[in-house]
This record gives C-alpha cells, sequence and structure tokens, in this order.
C-alpha cells in the first residue's frame, strides 16, 4: 500500500507591517513551532523565524527567503532541501570596527558551539548606506543607496569560497530617540528595520538565486526593563546574528530541476495568513491554486487588505491555535463542515 502525500503548510507573516504576532523579535516562532508539529513539512521565512539572539530550527521546518517565497509560490522556482549551506558573511564597510569583531565572534561562537559552516566573510569596498522610512499606510520600507558594493562582495564570496548561502549585515541608522523604536519596543509599533532589510535580501536572491538573509548592525540599547517580551529578543546581545546563521545553514537550496527530493507549489495543502494582509504574491499566488488559505483574525497590522476585498475564498478563524485544528482536520481528510454543530442537509441545498 502506498504511503499518503507529505502534507505541506506555508506561513506567512509579511514583515515591517506590525503584525501583532510575528512583527517583533521571533514573537512567532511559538506558532511556527506549534505548526510545525501538525504538518510533514512547514515552510516559511526569515521574518518568523528569526529572533535575534535566540532562535530555533526542527528538521520539518523549511527557512526560505521573501522573494524566492514568491518565486515558489508562483511555480517558478523550487526548494532543495539540504544537509548543510557553506554560508558566507557580507560585513557593510561603515560597521565601527569594535561592532565589526562582535559580529565575527558571534560567527565564530556559531562555528565553536553548533558546528555550522560559516566559510569566511567579506567587508563591502564602500558603505552600504541604509535609509529607513515610514510609508503612509505605517509599513516600513527603505533604500539601499549603494546595491553594487554588496553584489560585488557576495560574488566574491561565491566565486572565490564556493559559498551557497549569505548572511549580509549592514550598518542600520542608531535612531534611539524616535517613537517608532520606542512603540516597537513596548510592542505596539512597527519594525522600523524590516523594510529595508528585505529589500537587501531580495536583491541578492534575486540576482544569485541561493538562500540569503540580513541582519542589522546597531548600537547596543541603553537598558529598559518595561520594554515588550516580544522584543526583548533584540536588547539580549551585541548582535542579531546568531539566528540568520543558524536558519541559513539548513535553508532549502532554490531549484528550476525537479526531482524526488525537491518541493513545489503544487505540493502545498494549506497557507495560514494574517487576516488583513492578503496581497502579497506569494498569497495571492497559492489563492489560485487549489490550496487551502486559513486567515488567522487574531493576527492583525497596519494594511486593511482583507479576503473579502480580494475576492479570496479563505476559512476564517479567530486564532493559530483554531488554525491548527484546521489544519489537523484537513490533514486527516475530514470535512470542516462535518465539525460544526448544526451540519445542513443535502436535501435543503437542493430542494
Amino acid at each position: 500500500m502506498a504511503s499518503r502525500k507529505p502534507y505541506f503548510t506555508v506561513l506567512i507573516i509579511p514583515t515591517g507591517i506590525g503584525a501583532t504576532i510575528g512583527g517583533y523579535a521571533g514573537d512567532a516562532l511559538p506558532v511556527a513551532k506549534a505548526i510545525a508539529q501538525v504538518c510533514d513539512h512547514l515552510i516559511t521565512h526569515p521574518n518568523v523565524m528569526n529572533g535575534a539572539s535566540l532562535y530555533w530550527w526542527a528538521d520539518n521546518i523549511e527557512y526560505v527567503e521573501g522573494y524566492a517565497l514568491d518565486k515558489f509560490a508562483s511555480g517558478e522556482w523550487g526548494l532543495q532541501p539540504v544537509r548543510q549551506n557553506r554560508i558566507g558573511i557580507i560585513f557593510d564597510q561603515s560597521i565601527e570596527k569594535e561592532l565589526l569583531y562582535r559580529h565575527i565572534q558571534v560567527a565564530d561562537g556559531i562555528r565553536a558551539t553548533l558546528g555550522i559552516e560559516v566559510v569566511d566573510y567579506i567587508i563591502t569596498d564602500e558603505a552600504v548606506g541604509v535609509e529607513l522610512k515610514i510609508a503612509p499606510s505605517g509599513t516600513s520600507w527603505g533604500t539601499i543607496n549603494n546595491q553594487g558594493t554588496l553584489l560585488r562582495a557576495a560574488e566574491k564570496l561565491i566565486r572565490e569560497k564556493g559559498v551557497n548561502a549569505l548572511a549580509v549585515v549592514a550598518r542600520f541608522p542608531d535612531d534611539t530617540g524616535s517613537q517608532t523604536l520606542q512603540n516597537y519596543r513596548y510592542g505596539k509599533g512597527v519594525d522600523a528595520l524590516a523594510g529595508a532589510e528585505a529589500i537587501i535580501s531580495h536583491l541578492l536572491v534575486r540576482q544569485f538565486q541561493i538562500p540569503c538573509a540580513h541582519s542589522p548592525a546597531l548600537s547596543p540599547l541603553p537598558l529598559d526593563i518595561s520594554v515588550s517580551p516580544k522584543a526583548v529578543a533584540e536588547e539580549l546581545g551585541f548582535t542579531f546574528l546568531p539566528c540568520v546563521l543558524v536558519g541559513l545553514s539548513r535553508a532549502p537550496q532554490y531549484t528550476q530541476s525537479r526531482n524526488p527530493y525537491s518541493f513545489w507549489a503544487d505540493d502545498v495543502d494549506s497557507v495560514v495568513i494574517p487576516i488583513n494582509a492578503c496581497g502579497g504574491s506569494s498569497i495571492l499566488s497559492f489563492a489560485a491554486k487549489d490550496v487551502l488559505i486559513i486567515a488567522v483574525e487574531e493576527n492583525q497590522t497596519v494594511l486593511d487588505v482583507t479576503p473579502e476585498k480580494l475576492g479570496l475564498s479563505v476559512v476564517r478563524v479567530k486564532s493559530y491555535l483554531e488554525a491548527i485544528g484546521v489544519i489537523v482536520a484537513h490533514r486527516g481528510g475530514i470535512s470542516l463542515q462535518s465539525l460544526q454543530p448544526n451540519l445542513p442537509s443535502l436535501f435543503h441545498q437542493n430542494p
């Protein structure tokens, strides 16, 4: 008797939109860990998995950069599982010497304690030049003034060191007095760094088609015992790099060739999204396929892009706990309608 098809779930929480769950420093990790218990493969992205100095890993969680996730959802790219990636780190030339040394120490510590293969690092030949912005909608974005220096550094690491995954550490502006930062630290605002971080990783993944994730370099913040538990993971060390290196260590490679071990969009069974952030490219691609879309009402964002406004057919749930129940039923081939207290008769549907 043939075994059943493995069950794939995609968990999407877009970055920089102030999601009440997943908008902070790794606060969506418990959600990812829980969903991973009820599916064979959970595909998600760095915004969900990155927790600065804190992190989590599981054999059935696939760490996929946002641009690559869009390509995967569209069916253009597949995901190829790996045992271990060869990671190269790109450091922004504008990082101060002491802060740079702290990041290098983190990489050495990761190599020594976790056995992750960090091959080498390179410093960009010019400053990256990151600028942060907040859009009228309240979402974060940014600009990179010198994309060429990142591309040159990445190409050199790939060509000369044979790396197949990239961690990028760019110097981000310190904005310790801003209201946006204070709101974020207290668990009430948007991550002002996230939009610019996404631009960096999208740029390199689009160009080189290998896994990439970004970690901002910032001066340590002064101690504040009122910081929200959602944001506190970013207050614990000199760098956010540990979670990025852990995620990249076994991130699937991107492929355009099918083989018995690769994953493709048509393998996906269900997708879990915030209720009012339904307009992303990945979500729209999955919605066009025979995939169960589960929209979580408790995860609010600064956006107002609901399934109804886009004409999407979704299952609305109140919480991620309820979403997990829906996945369990769907995986078991149990009609969701049959779990309702008042199952309508077929006679009433076809008099």
